[in-house]
C-alpha cells in the first residue's frame, strides 16, 4: 500500500472504525535510517492501534528501524515479504525474500531482540515456479523458529518475472484453502488472511478458519466497507456513523493540517471513495478533484470546500446497510 496508507488516510479510516488495526504504507529501512523520520513515521495517537510496516532484509538495519518505531509508539512492527514491484526486488526486500526464509528469520530475530512490541510478517504463499504449499509451510516454519507467531498471508503466489505489481494483485489465483490448511496444521500460530476480501460478511466467513482478516485496497477504494467493523467484530455498541457524519468528524483534522501547511489534495485524495454507490458520489469526486489540487486558501475555506462537495450526495437510507 505504498503511497496509499499514509497518516492522512489512517486518520480518516479511524473515523469509520475505532478498533480495526491500521498499517502504515511500507517504509524502507534505508529511508528511515537516512531520511526524514518525522515525515515518514509521524502519526496521530488517535490512529492507534497502528502497525509500522518495514521493507528491508539486513538484520541490523531492521532491528534499528524496529527500535525507532517502537520508541515512537507503534503497536506492532510488520515486515513486508509480499510486495512484488521491481523497485522492491532491486532492493532485496518484499516478495523476493520468500526465497530466503533463513534471512527473513534472522531479520525477525533481530527485531524481536530490539523491541517488546509484536513483530509480524506479511507474505505471499510462494513466488514464481516455487511449489505453493511446500513453499508456504517451509517459509512459515523457518520464520516461526525465530519466535514469530503472527503471519499475515496474501493468499496468492507472486510472479516476479512476467507480471506487473497490479497484475500480481489480480491475476494469480487465490488459494484460501492453503491459508486455512496452514492454520489447521499450525494451530499455535496466529494466521491472518489477506487478498480479494471485499465485504464484512466475507471476512466473517474467513474467521471460521483463521484468526484474522486484512483488507487492503478494498478498504481504500471503498472505505465505508469498514462501517460496522466495530459492531460486528469488536462488540462495540456505538452506532455506525453515516458517511456525512464521518466527513463532519474529519473536518477538524483537515482544518488543523491545512493550518500546518499540508496541501489539501494530499488529504482529499484519500476520501474520494467514501460515497461510492450513492446518488451524487460522482459530483463529490469531481468537485474535490477539480478544486483541491490548486487550493491555496485558509483552513476555514478548505473545510467549506469539503462541506460543499458533500452536499452533492444524498444519504437517505440506513447507513449501516449502505
Amino acid at each position: 500500500m505504498m503511497d496509499w496508507t499514509d497518516r492522512h488516510e489512517r486518520y480518516f479510516l479511524r473515523q469509520i472504525s475505532r478498533h480495526a488495526r491500521l498499517y502504515t504504507e511500507m517504509v524502507t529501512t534505508g529511508a528511515i535510517l537516512h531520511g526524514d523520520r518525522d515525515r515518514l513515521l509521524k502519526f496521530d495517537p488517535s490512529e492507534q492501534p497502528v502497525a509500522l510496516q518495514l521493507g528491508g532484509s539486513e538484520p541490523d538495519a531492521l532491528a534499528e528501524c524496529a527500535r525507532v518505531g517502537a520508541d515512537l509508539g507503534y503497536d506492532e512492527i510488520n515486515l513486508n515479504v509480499g510486495c512484488p514491484s521491481d523497485r522492491v526486488q532491486s532492493g532485496r526486500f518484499g516478495a523476493c525474500l520468500m526465497a530466503e526464509p533463513d534471512l527473513v528469520a534472522r531479520g525477525v530475530a533481530a527485531m524481536r531482540e530490539a523491541v517488546d512490541v509484536p513483530v509480524t510478517v506479511k507474505h505471499r504463499i510462494a513466488i514464481d515456479d516455487m511449489p505453493e504449499w511446500e513453499t508456504l509451510v517451509g517459509f512459515v516454519d523457518t520464520v516461526a523458529a525465530s519466535g514469530c507467531v503472527h503471519f499475515i498471508v496474501h493468499a496468492r503466489k507472486a510472479w516476479l518475472d512476467g507480471l506487473s505489481p497490479r497484475e500480481n494483485r489480480e491475476v494469480p489465483p487465490l488459494h484460501y484453502d492453503l491459508v486455512y490448511r496452514l492454520k489447521a496444521e499450525r494451530p499455535d500460530l496466529h494466521i491472518t488472511i489477506n487478498g480479494g476480501i471485499e465485504t464484512l460478511d466475507a471476512a466473517a466467513s474467513h474467521l471460521d478458519h483463521v484468526d484474522g482478516v486484512m483488507l487492503g485496497r478494498a478498504a481504500y477504494q471503498n472505505p465505508y466497507v469498514l462501517a460496522g467493523v466495530d459492531q460486528k467484530f469488536y462488540d462495540d455498541g456505538a452506532p455506525v456513523r453515516s458517511r456525512h457524519e464521518i466527513v463532519a468528524a474529519f473536518l477538524p483534522y483537515i482544518e488543523r493540517e491545512i493550518a500546518a501547511g499540508t496541501h489539501l489534495i494530499g488529504i482529499t485524495r484519500h476520501i474520494l471513495g467514501l460515497f461510492n454507490g450513492l446518488p451524487g458520489a460522482r459530483a463529490w469526486r469531481r468537485y474535490l478533484s477539480e478544486n483541491a489540487p490548486g487550493f491555496d486558501g485558509t483552513p476555514g475555506e478548505a473545510v467549506t470546500l469539503v462541506q460543499t462537495a458533500a452536499e452533492f450526495v444524498r444519504e437517505d437510507h440506513d447507513s449501516a446497510a449502505a
